[in-house]
């Protein structure tokens, strides 16, 4: 799905799909370029098991990893994950020295941490996807109160991508009007709580597999903002360097992207309350990504 996005843009000369599976990235690729006429994109796009299809990428999105399954946790994914996407990292450090990494595999805060290590890349060329996502299912969420449309809404989700989540309803907005004086506060919480649980409530009604139709969008729309340079600000996973107070960790915040990845960690004027909330996710995805140890290395 993000290469279909992303083809639809046409903004690219070339795309490429790998997979471990045999004729399956073959497969997705031929059919979606039988689509090209219908939509209107001359994107060639490829697609095979070899790493070495990854060779000049621009921009590579690392969506691969075992998904998770009806009563797993995000975390529950890091072990098995850690090693997939640590081997698809050193092939990018090899055959894409130059590119610009895009994380999507749970556990998303220490697989990006697993990419900026394996890879070597600087920090801003290494950037987690989940503030997006989870701040496009907030704006749905609102929409269902058919108080505002979800593209009316504005709303950032920084923390983790998981029950550390911070959705700073201070930086809620529907237009130019808080989102708190159009919804009652037990309202708010209720669909903060359900914004966090949108994953696994996905999860479980597809009872195999997760979510593909929106992280796939959320991954291509901070692709195209790369490309375009136009430093939209959006939430993304990326180090901290101690912004907000946090520990130096990998953190959803607030940023602005540009065609060679982050260019700037926009400090809002968050409440106490908010930014204790943020420096509490931090500091307990830093306890988690200290334990992966070796893993980051090995």
């Amino acid at each position: 799905m993000t290469a279909l996005r992303l083809a639809e843009s046409d903004l690219f000369e070339d795309l490429v799909l790998i997979d471990v599976v045999s004729g399956l990235a073959a497969g997705l690729a031929l059919d979606i370029s039988h689509s090209a006429a219908l939509n209107g994109f001359s994107t060639r796009i490829a697609g095979g098991d070899d790493l070495a299809l990854l060779d000049r990428a621009d921009y590579v999105v690392v969506t691969a990893g075992k998904p998770r399954q009806p009563g797993m946790s995000r975390t529950d994914l890091t072990a098995v994950n850690a090693a997939i996407v640590g081997s698809i990292c050193d092939a990018i450090r090899v055959r894409a020295s130059d590119s610009t990494v895009v994380v999507v595999t749970n556990p998303l805060e220490e697989m990006t941490h697993i990419a900026a290590a394996r890879t070597g890349f600087p920090d801003a060329r290494v950037i987690g996807m989940a503030g997006v996502l989870d701040s496009a299912r907030f704006c749905s969420l609102v929409g269902l109160t058919g108080r505002a449309t979800p593209q009316e809404v504005r709303a950032l989700a920084l923390g983790s991508h998981g029950h550390e989540m911070v959705i700073p309803l201070s930086q809620a907005f529907v237009g130019d009007r808080p989102l708190e004086s159009l919804l009652d506060a037990s309202t708010l919480r209720a669909i903060v709580e359900r914004t966090r649980d949108s994953g696994g409530e996905v999860v479980k009604l597809l009872q195999s597999g997760s979510a593909y139709f929106s992280p796939a969008e959320s991954a291509a729309m901070m692709v195209r903002a790369m490309v375009w340079d136009d430093r939209t600000m959006i939430a993304a996973c990326v180090r901290s360097y101690g912004a907000y107070g946090t520990r130096d960790t990998r953190v959803g915040l607030p940023v602005r992207l540009g065609q060679r990845g982050v260019s700037e960690i926009v400090e809002l004027p968050l409440r106490p309350d908010e930014r204790q909330a943020l420096q509490e996710a931090a500091g307990r995805i830093a306890a988690r990504i200290d334990e992966l140890g070796k893993l980051a290395t090995a």
